[in-house]
């Protein structure tokens, strides 16, 4: 198989996380918050990280944020990256306080700094939708 037919790696829901990804597949992106606290938190931890309760709700994020930090990345980790090549990684953290791991999209790699401000955007996939970020 040649590096041009190598599929990505796509996430697979599992039940813990379906309803991030199926709302992430209507374009909301969905988190978990503290029924006791109300801390916010990405899927899936089983328990608040703030009070260690296991009672949550499904909130729509605002989807705004911004980068935390990012990377470039100019080496072959895996083959079906190698189009991509440089691309960035970045650290976003989101209006509610969660911080996630993604690439911003919509912006030169040259553009992107520390303290900019973002909204979500959505990679669609067959099955699955995969949460990016682009300039506010």
């Amino acid at each position: 198989m040649s590096e041009q037919t190598v599929p990505k790696p796509i996430p697979e829901a599992d039940d813990d996380s379906r309803p991030f990804f199926e709302g992430a597949m209507e374009g909301r992106l969905m988190l978990m918050k503290c029924g006791k606290c109300g801390t916010v938190r990405l899927p899936s931890r089983q328990h608040c990280d703030n009070c260690l309760s296991s009672e949550y709700a499904w909130v729509q994020s605002s989807g705004r944020g911004s980068i935390r930090t990012f990377g470039i990345m100019h080496q072959r980790y895996h083959p079906a990256f190698v189009p991509e090549l440089p691309y960035n990684l970045a650290i976003v953290e989101l209006e509610e306080g969660p911080r996630l791991v993604t690439n911003i999209v919509g912006a030169s790699n040259d553009a992107l700094e520390v303290g900019m401000p973002v909204v979500v955007d959505f990679e669609q996939h067959e099955d699955v939708a995969i949460p990016k970020f682009r300039p506010a």
